[in-house]
């Protein structure tokens, strides 16, 4: 086993781990943002910017993987422009697994960030205005700091759904060993090869990650109820 190990190509592991904590990164930006102006939006307006943005979330990841390929590929305007003018090309490309990856994680950062901020006491924001608070200052100073766990929760799943990503990786970017093959796309293809025993490996190293992201859920939990009476 120990000679297995050793022999085997760990790249798959490095490059998961690289694109999950970039698109991680990536998301807990834009859905705190997003969250944030979805919430403070009309009923109408905020039922339709919901839909939008939450429907990664039960597209088939081929199906938004598709609709990427559609976007960035350089025979369509904006991968084109794209291309042409920064030299920047998505297809087939490390940025392609983090694109992929952000567009199906986000909606899990979006929703845990507009749950939370949903939860607050709008009195803290009323007084933020009127001590003349910029609405930036009263979102970094007071809203993300109280609404801490459930942003939490929010950051740690979405690095799991981007850590995991599979469907439209692959549609965007391929499976390119050393470059944008993943733990996912590893497993499909040693399966397919009949390398059940590096299959097997690659799922312990995946359960291992699970158990560690399952244990810090647990932990955010554990801190937003720890004022509750057990029973």
């Amino acid at each position: 086993m120990i000679e297995i190990l050793k022999e085997l190509d760990w790249s798959p592991l490095f490059i998961s781990l690289k694109t999950g904590v970039t698109a991680t990164f990536f998301s807990f930006f834009l859905g705190i943002f997003a969250a944030w102006k979805v919430v403070g939006a009309p009923v109408g307006k905020k039922a339709v910017l919901d839909g939008i943005l939450t429907l990664p979330m039960v597209l088939p990841p081929t199906v938004s993987g598709f609709f990427l390929l559609l976007l960035f590929s350089r025979r369509r305007p904006l991968g084109m422009f794209l291309y042409d003018n920064f030299n920047i090309k998505v297809v087939q490309t490390w940025a392609g697994c983090v694109i992929a990856a952000m567009v199906i994680a986000f909606p899990l950062m979006y929703r845990n960030a507009r749950a939370a901020f949903e939860q607050l006491d709008v009195n803290l924001i009323y007084a933020g205005r009127t001590l003349g608070m910029s609405e930036r200052k009263i979102l970094w100073k007071i809203v993300i700091p109280s609404a801490g766990p459930g942003i939490a929760s929010g950051t740690v799943l979405t690095f799991a759904r981007a850590l995991g990503e599979y469907g439209a990786t692959s549609m965007l970017a391929g499976n390119i060993p050393g470059k944008t093959g993943t733990i996912s796309q590893k497993i499909a293809m040693v399966i397919q090869d009949g390398d059940y025993q590096s299959a097997g490996i690659w799922t312990a190293v995946v359960l291992c990650i699970a158990f560690v992201v399952i244990a810090l859920l647990n932990v955010i939990s554990g801190r937003k109820i720890k004022n509750v009476r057990r029973w």
